[in-house]
């Protein structure tokens, strides 16, 4: 059965699913009470896990014991968000489909993934070179979603890192173009970017709206889906 109700891609960084303190269950509660609210009024949601700090916790053991490539440090990342989106599925057991997305380009139909009792489908890492946010981008693809909600713990996407350079400006409404050149064109897996350069390509490239938020404020949020004034970065 295919939905034609609204949705919306979600890539959930993971340092709101696991910051340094511990998976943050709290968090999870809220943001699991909110969605299922916007479910039962009839959107439906793509949730793109990150890794957090499992990832980062990981490579690091890996990094002290054996010297790794790049395509090691991905792999372990992936399997991170891989972890992560399982959590997530167990949270909205009743409302998600049953098995976790692990490769965006796969040939089947992922609207039947959406049915009259699921409206979420959770997705993970797919493999090393693209990161959960290109994920996102290619899912919104598939599924002729408009838009895609980046969450993680900014207000704004900056023109630099405000914590290093006192210049760095807020981005509040921008263009791909532009925001492209502050993000660059290469991935990295360590790569620390309000959404990364081969996504950001991708996004230009499908006419994606990008909404940026600090998922903390879950009010905020909530703003976002209702078509409300919110706080962050827009990206069109």
């Amino acid at each position: 059965m295919k939905s034609d109700k609204e949705i919306f891609v979600i890539s959930l960084g993971g340092s709101l699913i696991v910051p340094k303190t511990g998976i943050d269950w709290s968090f999870l509660k809220k943001f699991k009470e909110l969605l299922i609210t916007q479910i039962k009024n009839g959107k439906r949601f793509v949730i793109v896990t990150g890794g957090g700090n499992t990832a980062r916790i990981y490579q690091e053991a890996a990094s002290r014991a054996a010297l790794l490539t790049d395509d090691d440090r991905d792999w372990i990342g992936v399997h991170s968000t891989r972890l992560n989106a399982h959590l997530i599925k167990t949270i909205f057991r009743r409302y998600a489909h049953p098995r976790v997305n692990k490769n965006p380009r796969t040939k089947e139909d992922l609207k039947k993934h959406f049915t009259h009792n699921e409206g979420i489908m959770v997705a993970a890492g797919w493999r090393p070179g693209w990161s959960t946010d290109y994920v996102a981008t290619v899912l919104a693809e598939r599924l002729d979603a408009k838009t895609v909600i980046n969450l993680s713990n900014i207000d704004y996407a900056y023109t630099r890192d405000p914590n290093k350079y006192k210049t760095a400006e807020k981005l509040i409404n921008t263009n791909w173009k532009f925001f492209r050149k502050v993000v660059g064109n290469k991935w990295d897996p360590g790569l620390n970017s309000p959404f990364d350069p081969i996504a950001s390509k991708h996004a230009e490239k499908l006419g994606l709206k990008v909404i940026i938020v600090n998922g903390k404020k879950l009010g905020n949020l909530k703003n976002v889906l209702e078509g409300k004034k919110y706080q962050g970065t827009t990206i069109e």
